[in-house]
């Protein structure tokens, strides 16, 4: 799916579909706007169900004018006009009150996005509006004036939040990612303080060692390739749906022979990723005119070290990256079914993913299949890609009920005689 070829109308409601669909805004909350080649504002109308909405439903206006629509605009229009106003590099806003941004918004906080690096690099700094009533020229003024010193990204006072972007798709990925990282802090609020990263640590992430691979021409594709394209699509598609991962963040490769693996690529929608978007790797070289994840050195390592490890993923779920950003491990041996699959899950101390990668693949194999990156993602790796990705969901479902289960009381640990004989039942010995 390729938004730039989209009419505005059919960009704004699909992008509504994902904030609603998501739980990010409500049938009466939220709205959004693209501002055209020609000066017209495109925006979502006030009053509609945001849960049925359609292209037909969407307003075109020209100053205060509608030129086209059947419904008035939404009653948020003024502080889209004034922010492009003020903005020339905007064209697109995005507005909604997610609950974990209202309940910073409510704090008078700013989520930090420096917990992990990606985030700092998509969201930006985020800037602050004072409160003003819902609608009002008012409000339109303080936050084209927040978005005129420079932020994308704008938290307003007892109400939501504002993100902009040079597309809608850059508005939706800061908006969504800015939600991430409050939900994340919120969980990890149960577990201690939440370690933000200083400028160098994310920097770390940034040497572009993906775009050092040699580029190879590809081979024809064969039958099995084919399949595990597909295969791989559905995966990343289902993560995204189950939000273990986030339009921006997510990574998963899988073994095609013994020197080449297919890898999700960096830069695009996980949520529109198609077969051909995946970047196969060669004998250390990434197929031409590709550009593979960030973490394409890491697996490359991994598949060289553990020829019984078959596929890989990565993904900051926010239940999970709670426990990386604060530095605490997650014992599996709380329960059963994640004992058996998970393992024990070591806790890699943040930078080694992207400087020692050669001697961090040799933790990882199917006797210690998954780890926590501190202030970056769950590693979790299989024989198959489904044993993958069910790592990824146990590792998520584990974590979200350890935090559950420290509201209610002291967590029982299952007993050792107890974790002997599910080892010895399970072939875990």
């Amino acid at each position: 799916m390729k938004y730039e070829y989209m009419h505005p109308r059919e960009q704004l409601v699909t992008i509504m579909r994902r904030v609603y669909g998501y739980g990010m805004t409500t049938t009466s909350g939220g709205n959004i706007s693209i501002l055209d080649e020609s000066g017209d504002i495109w925006i979502t109308p006030g009053g509609i169900d945001k849960g049925s909405l359609t292209e037909g439903d969407i307003v075109r206006m020209r100053g205060d004018t509608v030129v086209e629509g059947t419904h008035p605009p939404s009653s948020e229009y003024p502080f889209h006009r004034a922010i492009f106003s003020r903005r020339s590099d905007i064209r697109a806003v995005l507005h909604a009150h997610p609950a974990a941004l209202v309940a910073f918004s409510l704090v008078r906080r700013i989520p930090d996005t420096s917990i992990i690096p990606q985030a700092r690099a998509v969201c930006g700094a985020v800037g602050y509006a004072p409160y003003a009533i819902p609608g009002s020229e008012e409000l339109g003024r303080n936050l084209a004036d927040a978005f005129a010193k420079g932020f994308d990204s704008v938290l307003l006072e007892n109400h939501g939040v504002a993100t902009g972007g040079r597309d809608l798709l850059e508005a939706f990925q800061r908006f969504e990612t800015l939600d991430f990282c409050a939900r994340t802090l919120i969980n990890a609020s149960s577990l201690g303080e939440a370690r933000a990263l200083a400028p160098e640590e994310i920097a770390l992430s940034q040497q572009a060692k993906n775009l050092r691979l040699p580029e190879v021409d590809p081979l024809p594709r064969s039958s099995p390739e084919r399949s595990l394209r597909r295969d791989m699509r559905e995966m990343v598609h289902r993560a995204y749906r189950q939000r273990l991962m986030t339009s921006t963040e997510g990574t998963v490769s899988a073994r095609v022979a013994s020197d080449s693996f297919l890898i999700s690529p960096f830069g695009v929608d996980r949520s529109s990723l198609d077969e051909s978007d995946f970047v196969m790797v060669r004998g250390g070289s990434r197929e031409r005119g590709k550009v593979p994840s960030r973490a394409v050195v890491l697996h490359q390592e991994i598949y060289a070290a553990q020829p019984k490890i078959n596929a890989i993923a990565s993904a900051q779920s926010p239940a999970v990256t709670a426990f990386s950003v604060t530095g605490r491990t997650l014992d599996s041996a709380i329960i059963p079914e994640s004992y058996v699959v998970l393992r024990g899950i070591p806790l890699v101390r943040y930078g080694r993913q992207f400087s020692d990668e050669h001697a961090l693949a040799r933790e990882i194999s199917p006797g210690s299949p998954v780890a926590f990156l501190e202030n970056d993602a769950v590693l979790t790796t299989g024989a198959t890609l489904t044993q993958a990705f069910d790592r990824l969901e146990v590792a998520e479902f584990s974590a979200r009920a350890v935090l559950n289960a420290m509201k209610l009381g002291p967590i029982v640990r299952i007993d050792e005689a107890a974790l002997d004989a599910i080892a010895e039942k399970f072939g875990l010995v």
